[in-house]
């Protein structure tokens, strides 16, 4: 039952070229040195197959507000448009970050809990990097970032995952204790400062001084199947002695789902839970990688560029019903 409770596994790295300052949002010829020589050392290195340029600055604001939606880029990344720019290989979400609060943040994202192929494929890419330029780095430290957590590795390793009954529970306080044990977060589906849409958390290290990649690695699995399996007690729980309130939630929330025409999108969070643990717990016949699907799709910016046009208020949560209804409806 871990890859119904865990939505995605990423890995982050965090690198900075040794001659050029840390911060250049408000240094455009550093800024572009930055772009034009991660792009020429992926090309030298042999790696840019199947890697998309984007510059921000040439794209539309809901055409980058979807990639980071989607997480292929951060949020952070968006507040500096004119000076930065990602490359993206969409067929195995991988990326790298130009010029957000680091030089590069090399990220990968896999389905389900997978931490060391989105670790290996970031390794990929900081190897065939570091081969042709030179990262700050200090023997004691390890490398060097604009932030001091971020320090030593560089890498962040996090889960993205669907704890309703936890939540239900009213245990996430618990939760919270446990993770911050060990030495690790919880936020939101979008990181620091988001909120637990859909009942949503991401797990993730606080700091990588001190700690090699394999240890982070193996400290944040460790607490993800611990969540796992105080969820999955929950919900077996819930099957066993609770089946009636259960598919009575999950049923009208698929109710609603398939047969609204105006969904806010607070409202489409309480309805997606519901509906991704009826799938999980086999009450709905309805594939889990649709369920993680839809989450994107029916954000405010994948609508906008799915209607090809700008949308506001009652428009927006008019598309986001019919998108849901179309994705759901048509599943096979």
């Amino acid at each position: 039952m871990r890859n119904d409770i865990v939505l995605s596994s990423r890995v982050r790295l965090a690198r900075n070229f040794e001659d050029i300052p840390f911060d250049v949002s408000q240094r455009p010829e550093f800024a572009a040195i930055c772009i034009s020589r991660t792009v020429n050392a992926l090309k030298a290195a042999g790696v840019d197959g199947g890697f998309e340029f984007f510059r921000l600055r040439d794209m539309s604001d809901a055409s980058r507000q979807a990639m980071a939606e989607s997480r292929l880029i951060s949020r952070d990344l968006l507040s500096t448009p004119e000076s930065s720019a990602a490359l993206v290989r969409p067929e195995d979400a991988l990326s790298i970050m130009i010029n957000e609060d680091d030089h590069l943040r090399i990220q990968c994202i896999r389905p389900e809990m997978d931490l060391l192929s989105a670790a290996s494929a970031c390794f990929r890419v900081d190897d065939a990097l570091s081969r042709q330029v030179s990262f700050a780095f200090d023997e004691q430290l390890g490398y060097l970032t604009a932030c001091p957590t971020n320090t030593g590795t560089g890498m962040r390793a996090s889960l993205l995952m669907h704890l309703p009954l936890l939540t239900r529970a009213k245990k996430m306080g618990d939760v919270g204790q446990l993770v911050a044990k060990v030495g690790l977060n919880i936020r939101g589906v979008y990181g620091e400062g988001s909120d637990a849409l859909g009942n949503i958390y991401q797990i993730s290290n606080q700091v990588t001084l001190g700690r090699t990649e394999q240890e982070l690695i193996s400290t944040v699995t460790a607490l993800g199947n611990q969540l796992c399996d105080m969820e999955s007690a929950l919900r077996d729980k819930a099957m066993q002695e609770g089946r009636i309130p259960l598919e009575d939630v999950v049923f009208r929330a698929w109710g609603a789902l398939t047969n609204a025409r105006l969904m806010p999108l607070n409202e489409f969070y309480q309805h997606w839970s519901s509906v991704r643990l009826g799938a999980a717990l086999g009450l709905l016949k309805l594939p889990l990688a649709l369920t993680d699907a839809l989450l994107d799709h029916v954000q405010d910016a994948h609508l906008c560029v799915w209607a090809e046009e700008a949308l506001t208020g009652a428009a927006l949560n008019e598309a986001r019903a019919t998108r849901a209804r179309e994705m759901l409806t048509l599943a096979p």
